[in-house]
């Protein structure tokens, strides 16, 4: 019997959540993703020494304030990251604008447009890009721009209903909802309860989203992110796409017992009718959900302070 990890391969599309090379290789995923966090850990390996050296050189030739500077760097390290990952992946890589930027919609169609054009500068195609952003109602508006200039979008530090219908009435191609970190704030608020198993918020959060999307026939495709254990995955099995780390596909790859496929487009069914969402609307649903309007703030400013932590480090070569 094939492991669990190819099972799942047969029914998602299975995405991997990180910059080492090594693991990508290893578990052959048919996309990735990274983000600042993710960059921060692969800079520390050996092996990206070189491409740091090419980020900085790049960096200074561009000039600009010291701000600037450390800005690009990380901005071309991605892309560099990025480059690196499209010649094992077959598909695509999410590279992510600026967290600093996730209140600024032209700040976000700026870095988008540099970081598709460093891209397409070095013979890739944007079908292969997928610019990820915040979820915040900015972030959503530049990604409903972007995927106008057939520039397409991975919303990203998505926690909540409002968030996930707003991303699927503006057009986005595909929404990163955060399983895990779901899971982490109902643990903490309510450490007496039991959210094992399907009790998971997290996991109910992601089948909501799915089977409102494929129940009113939006295009935009859901992958569940930040997973905590296995069984969150194996409970989302059939998800559009789930990007997972390395330490979890290796423990689905040893598994070897059958995996069944839970969420599928044609059993989806969703007491919501497709709507349109204005600014209002969605800051309202935002502040009326405690857990979505405190992790997507604090998700936010982790990724931010993980971009300066990069930028330091890029300072000191």
């Amino acid at each position: 019997m094939a492991s669990q990890l190819e099972q799942l391969k047969a029914i998602t599309t299975v995405v991997a959540d990180t910059g080492d090379i090594a693991a990508i290789k290893q578990f052959t995923p048919v996309d990735a993703t990274t983000n600042p966090s993710l960059l921060l850990k692969a800079s520390a390996l050996p092996a990206y020494t070189p491409l740091l050296n090419e980020a900085k050189v790049w960096a200074r030739v561009q000039g600009g304030s010291d701000a600037q500077i450390l800005a690009n760097m990380t901005q071309k390290l991605a892309v560099l990251i990025g480059l690196e990952i499209l010649k094992i992946v077959p598909g695509r890589i999410s590279t992510e604008v600026d967290a600093r930027l996730s209140y600024d919609v032209q700040g976000t169609l700026k870095s988008a447009h540099q970081i598709i054009d460093m891209y397409n500068q070095a013979g890739i195609s944007n079908e292969r890009i997928l610019i990820k952003t915040a979820s915040t109602w900015e972030g959503i508006q530049a990604a409903k721009q972007l995927e106008k200039e057939g520039i397409n979008c991975n919303l990203t530090l998505l926690f909540g209903f409002g968030q996930a219908a707003a991303c699927a009435d503006a057009g986005v191609f595909l929404i990163s909802p955060f399983v895990g970190r779901i899971l982490d704030w109902y643990k903490a608020s309510f450490p007496e309860k039991d959210f094992s198993g399907s009790n998971d918020p997290g996991v109910q959060s992601v089948t909501s989203i799915y089977n409102f999307y494929k129940a009113n026939n939006y295009s935009t495709i859901v992958m569940g992110a930040s997973f905590r254990n296995i069984g969150e995955i194996q409970a989302l099995a059939g998800c559009d796409r789930l990007t997972i780390s390395p330490q979890l596909m290796q423990e689905l790859d040893e598994l070897m017992e059958p995996l069944e496929r839970q969420l599928t487009p044609e059993s989806a069914a969703s007491d919501r009718a497709a709507q349109s969402i204005d600014e209002a609307a969605f800051a309202s649903e935002l502040k009326s959900d405690a857990m979505a309007n405190e992790k997507l703030s604090t998700g936010i400013d982790g990724f931010v302070a993980d971009q300066i932590k990069l930028e330091q480090l890029l300072a000191k070569l």
